[in-house]
């Protein structure tokens, strides 16, 4: 093979890499993708040669782009991160790092009036999946609708063998691991996946790890949550499997099944704030 061959070659590897890159980043970022192509347009001017090179200087511009830029941008698209305290944390870092993590500021109002309502129970808001930063309509995958800034994804709540309400999940990712329905509970599970809706379940392979075996679900605990996401006046809809909401007797009207086109709402609870005049 001649020299010019293989520089070809290497050139198109490089491209192809650095094209695969940016939708992977995209996907999982929304921000990342630009980033790795700043990145590569700042290595070619500064003609700087050192090991990782490439990989020290996207990770120093992811973070900084990530933790002091974005938050300042955020808000002209309606969106700012969740607001952490003692009572309000996510489930998994990364979300936070993957800038997964963004609401409507009505939203971080109605966590804010719910922890308040269930700290004296010992109940611990632990988020999942909330939005991007930017753009309504850009998915974040693998979800269909969080793509407004109006959804969020709650963990469930668990105890541990002395009935003792604790704020740890079962698994790394916090989806994945589920509060299956009981022989005399109806299946919507299985009524979906023989539907032909194969994704039903298939959160069980992004749990990431299982982790706290020992945790059981509480369904005092998780009611207790429910109750006081309901006393928002602005909570316009909230998923979970129907099986939960009847071993829970809810009966409001807000809390919905959400169709066999998702996957299955027993591993975690969805909530989604009514629309507001920003960006809709």
């Amino acid at each position: 093979m001649s020299h010019k061959i293989r520089v070809e070659l290497k050139t198109v590897f490089r491209v192809a890499f650095i094209l695969s890159s940016f939708i992977l980043l995209t996907v999982l970022t929304q921000i990342g993708g630009i980033i790795l192509l700043i990145t590569v347009w700042l290595i070619g001017i500064l003609k700087t040669d050192f090991r990782f090179k490439t990989l020290i200087l996207f990770l120093a511009l992811y973070f900084i782009t990530t933790f002091l830029i974005v938050p300042f941008i955020a808000p002209v698209f309606g969106r700012e991160k969740i607001n952490h305290t003692n009572s309000i944390r996510p489930s998994n870092y990364m979300t936070v790092l993957l800038n997964r993590n963004y609401v409507r500021p009505e939203l971080n109002t109605l966590l804010l009036k719910t922890a308040d309502i269930v700290q004296s129970d010992n109940i611990h808001l632990r988020y999942l999946d909330a939005n991007f930063p930017f753009m309504n309509n850009f998915p974040l995958l693998p979800h269909l609708s969080h793509k407004d800034g109006r959804k969020l994804d709650l963990s469930l709540v668990y105890q541990n063998e002395m009935e003792k309400i604790v704020s740890k999940q079962k698994s790394i990712s916090g989806y994945g691991v589920f509060e299956s329905p009981k022989s005399n509970e109806f299946n919507q599970i299985n009524k979906c996946r023989t539907s032909g809706y194969f994704q039903y379940d298939y959160s069980k392979y992004l749990t990431f790890g299982k982790i706290n075996d020992a945790l059981t679900f509480s369904e005092v605990g998780t009611k207790k949550l429910i109750s006081a996401l309901l006393k928002n006046s602005n909570l316009e809809k909230l998923f979970i499997e129907p099986h939960l909401k009847s071993r829970l007797n809810i009966t409001d009207s807000r809390v919905r099944y959400h169709g066999c086109r998702a996957v299955r709402h027993d591993d975690h609870i969805h909530i989604q704030i009514n629309k507001t005049t920003h960006n809709d």
